[in-house]
């Protein structure tokens, strides 16, 4: 650290120090993540709101009873619940430095993450062929863009999964690659946290209306 010395108009001397002094590496990462995630959860709560106001407007279109199968959900709910468990089995492997084990449990997740996207489209799809398009009602509108903008999370989770995975393979598990893992860790359960809303307040409440 190097200090130096400076003269005010007054003549008196003042310290003040030349070089910053250090910071650890990635040590604002955490932080900067949390940022991020907190603004994530006010595009969701700003597209849940809209979901509330909107949800009950069908312009005598097709309602949930219509359109919602909960058994099939109900399975692509168990997906991205099974992600997360195996995601949390990665990082005790990840703790335990063992690169073969953190990659398997990373591969099980993506899989399951597939798993959930692969069933999302195909009811997307469904209800498109049946005419229950996006501008068909505020309802639909409201329905797409919510859960289209939850699985196009889930989307970016993958790439981002993947491309971890290459990271450590190439690297191992440096302390810059367990801090990537631990971030997409909290990201990925905080999607999971959001599902449970929407499959609670869209597709469950809205079998009820």
């Amino acid at each position: 650290m190097t200090i130096a010395t400076g003269n005010l108009q007054a003549g008196e001397p003042v310290f003040y120090l030349v070089d910053e002094h250090e910071h650890a590496e990635g040590s604002s990462t955490m932080l900067g993540f949390w940022i991020y995630l907190m603004s994530d959860c006010l595009i969701f709560a700003i597209l849940f709101a809209t979901y509330g106001v909107l949800g009950g407007n069908y312009a005598a279109g097709p309602a949930p009873k219509d359109l919602f199968d909960l058994s099939l959900v109900a399975v692509n709910t168990s997906m991205l619940l099974l992600s997360s468990i195996t995601y949390g089995f990665a990082m005790l492997q990840m703790e335990q430095s063992r690169v073969g084990a953190t990659q398997a449990w990373l591969a099980i997740t993506g899989l399951f993450g597939l798993a959930f996207i692969g069933i999302e489209l195909s009811e997307f799809a469904h209800m498109i062929h049946e005419g229950a398009t996006p501008q068909r009602s505020a309802f639909l509108s409201s329905f797409f863009t919510l859960v289209g903008t939850h699985g196009l999370h889930v989307t970016f989770g993958l790439v981002w999964l993947v491309t971890l995975m290459t990271q450590v393979s190439r690297y191992g598990l440096t302390e810059a690659n367990r801090r990537r893992l631990m971030c997409l860790s909290m990201f990925w359960h905080f999607l999971d946290v959001v599902w449970i809303g929407v499959f609670t307040f869209v597709y469950l409440m809205g079998m009820l209306r």
